[in-house]
């Protein structure tokens, strides 16, 4: 079950409603100012304890910006709109424990110190014997549960899927680097081959012409292979501050398009990512040229970015055909491809090179019809 299924059924079952979202909205401006206390209060708590320490510290770049996520996260749980967005960022934190290891019996202490800190502030706020405070009081119960629901949901199937794709990428690796090997060399004798052809056979322009087309399928190979390993090593990055509209924009560049694909470039301004340039940008580059390939000859990829909570976020989105039913839960799966002719590493490697900059990518069906992708990269704070 999906976490946007979780959420919504849970919804009717908690009894969750417009009348909490409203007294939701209407307690934020009271209890907004006391969010950095509580966030301090919170990591103070959770960081006595050795292991979580360890891991959180590990995890992520600073705890200054976990604290500075958790304010985000507290304005969002008393501002929604609890749509599908909503629920969304709510699943990726279950995602995230999962990547840096955190056990899951960390988020009931961790939503229990915020469901205390956050009811004894609407007790401030609020008269304890009033009916206001009662109806208060049930609402942000409710609304903890929901959230909670989600990220043990999404923890599950994301620890399931990472125990599945390591031993896959075990075997797969193996295997991989035993072909790549035993490829490279005749690779490289053919490569040298056409080289020396290419020297005698003058101006025959069929002759030319032949061996143009094997030095592209020589190349072609070359980079599958390269592409493969490149999937399996754990190649280390050197993260740095970058500007998102420059990495996109040399993707961009680097992408050919019928005349009748248009790219639409949202504002990029102060976007700033913590990571590695080329990797980042072969992200890039694989997502935009997929688009490209769903559109055919005519259509619209929209980019967009935006700074949620201490990271960024971005979106690639396209007017094409849309990802294929039964293929959307192996999607970054390798070799998992809707082309005729594709070989399926474009995005799993996107994956690959997400997890390693501690980040993620899912794919959102839009509403219009196309695919979205999203994906979310450490930031830099400003």
């Amino acid at each position: 079950m999906s976490p946007f299924s979780v959420f919504h059924e849970l919804q009717d079952y908690v009894g969750f409603g417009p009348a909490d979202q409203a007294i939701l909205r209407a307690l934020h401006p009271g209890l907004a100012p006391d969010f950095l206390a509580v966030s301090e209060l919170f990591y103070a708590r959770i960081l006595e304890y050795p292991a979580a320490r360890e891991v959180l510290e590990r995890g992520e770049s600073s705890v200054g910006q976990l604290k500075h996520s958790l304010v985000a996260w507290m304005d969002g749980l008393f501002q929604g709109p609890w749509d599908d967005s909503y629920v969304e960022r709510r699943a990726r934190i279950g995602r995230v424990h999962v990547r840096i290891g955190l056990p899951q019996h960390y988020m009931f202490g961790a939503m229990n110190v915020l469901r205390r800190e956050l009811s004894a502030r609407i007790s401030n706020l609020l008269e304890p014997t009033s009916p206001e405070h009662h109806l208060a009081q049930n609402a942000l119960s409710r609304m903890l549960d929901l959230e909670l629901a989600i990220m043990l949901q999404t923890y599950r199937e994301d620890l399931e899927a990472q125990k599945a794709r390591t031993e896959r990428m075990a075997t797969f690796g193996q295997v991989v680097a035993s072909i790549g090997h035993e490829l490279r060399n005749p690779l490289g004798v053919a490569e040298s081959s056409v080289f020396l052809l290419e020297k005698r056979v003058g101006t025959d322009p069929g002759a030319k012409k032949h061996l143009l087309r094997i030095s592209e399928q020589i190349a072609n190979a070359i980079g599958i292979i390269n592409a493969l390993l490149d999937l399996v090593r754990d190649r280390p990055i050197d993260p740095q501050s970058l500007t998102l509209s420059e990495i996109l924009a040399r993707a961009v560049d680097l992408v050919p398009r019928p005349a009748g694909i248009r790219f639409e470039i949202g504002p990029l301004d102060g976007l700033r990512v913590l990571g590695d340039a080329a990797q980042l940008r072969q992200v890039f580059v694989n997502l935009l040229q997929n688009a490209v390939e769903a559109c055919s000859e005519t259509g619209v990829v929209t980019v967009e970015g935006r700074s949620v909570g201490g990271e960024v976020e971005i979106s690639v989105e396209d007017t094409g055909h849309g990802v294929d039913p039964a293929v959307k839960s192996r999607l970054f799966e390798p070799l998992t491809s809707t082309k005729p002719r594709g070989v399926g590493l474009g995005l799993a490697l996107v994956k690959r090179i997400a997890d390693r900059h501690r980040g993620t990518i899912v794919h959102v069906a839009p509403p219009t019809g196309g695919a979205r992708f999203v994906l979310t990269l450490p930031g830099v704070p400003s």
